[in-house]
């Protein structure tokens, strides 16, 4: 399985998309933004947009999951070129993780510095409400453990070195960058940090399963993220994380709670709006040539 596998998203071929895609726009994107579950209306803050259908991209997955709309989108964001994923892909759904990622390397070869990822997530911090914001400072990637990472297989120099360090994933200046900004904007009472946690899904936790997370200082947890951002690392990016808190997971046996996805989809709508000021207004500090203003 492994080469049948690898051959699909050879270098080659993610060049091809990316060649394919700058040939159909003028936006050359330095900033790369994935939205998560209900937090697909980052895109529509783009002006200029040239938008791509993924069934229409070449080797592009499709995403089949509600609340997410399956569209690549070039535009500027406060005068800084874009390009922001309006959907994206799971293990759950079925796909091998080397295509799940595939979007990351394609970003790369577009010409994308930073990548800006959002996912919907639950929280197992005691401290969290429903409609906190996250910013993500580290991960546990549960799959990972098990040796599902999307870097198995054949090393591609061109992408990135064999081992990458992760100790660093999460870039620490857009960290500070962003809490300041976050404060200025007057979300200092639901924005906080932490670890986010990993899982395969599609089903979500049970009550021992949060609760072990939580022993192993996870903070929130959800299906998505991680994957993309060893990717984008590896390939020499520069990564931000949020995750929009939807659920509380449940700790108790006594709890009559129950985590659902319309909860998720509900929430995203509510907070949507602020997250979405956040992430432009920290797109606008980012300089393109890594700085920050």
């Amino acid at each position: 399985m492994f080469p049948e596998t690898h051959k699909s998203f050879s270098y080659e071929d993610c060049k091809a998309t990316a060649d394919w895609l700058l040939a159909q726009t003028d936006i050359r994107p330095s900033v790369g933004i994935v939205c998560g579950s209900g937090l697909g209306g980052l895109a529509d803050m783009l002006k200029d947009q040239v938008a791509f259908n993924y069934k229409d991209i070449p080797n592009f997955p499709q995403s089949t999951v509600h609340g997410h709309a399956g569209r690549l989108v070039f535009g500027t964001m406060k005068g800084r070129p874009c390009v922001c994923m309006q959907g994206r892909f799971h293990l759950y759904e079925g796909y091998p993780i080397q295509k799940i990622t595939l979007p990351m390397r394609i970003f790369k070869l577009l010409g994308v510095e930073t990548v800006i990822i959002t996912n919907a997530a639950g929280g197992l911090n005691q401290d969290f409400k429903v409609g906190d914001i996250m910013i993500i400072k580290d991960h546990i990637n549960m799959p990972g453990f098990a040796g599902i990472n999307p870097l198995v297989g054949p090393n591609d120099e061109r992408f990135g070195v064999r081992f990458p360090c992760m100790s660093d994933a999460y870039d620490r200046d857009l960290q500070q960058l962003a809490m300041e900004v976050g404060q200025e904007l007057g979300y200092g009472d639901f924005l906080k940090e932490g670890v986010y946690c990993v899982l395969g899904g599609p089903s979500f936790e049970t009550i021992a399963e949060c609760r072990m997370l939580h022993i192993l200082g996870a903070d929130a947890v959800g299906m998505s993220t991680v994957h993309e951002v060893i990717v984008a690392r590896h390939c020499g990016m520069r990564v931000f994380a949020l995750s929009l808190i939807t659920n509380l997971g449940v700790m108790d046996y006594d709890s009559e709670e129950k985590a659902n996805h319309e909860e998720v989809l509900q929430m995203g709508k509510h907070r949507a709006e602020q997250m979405e000021r956040l992430v432009s207004s920290l797109v606008n500090r980012i300089e393109p040539n890594n700085n920050y203003i």
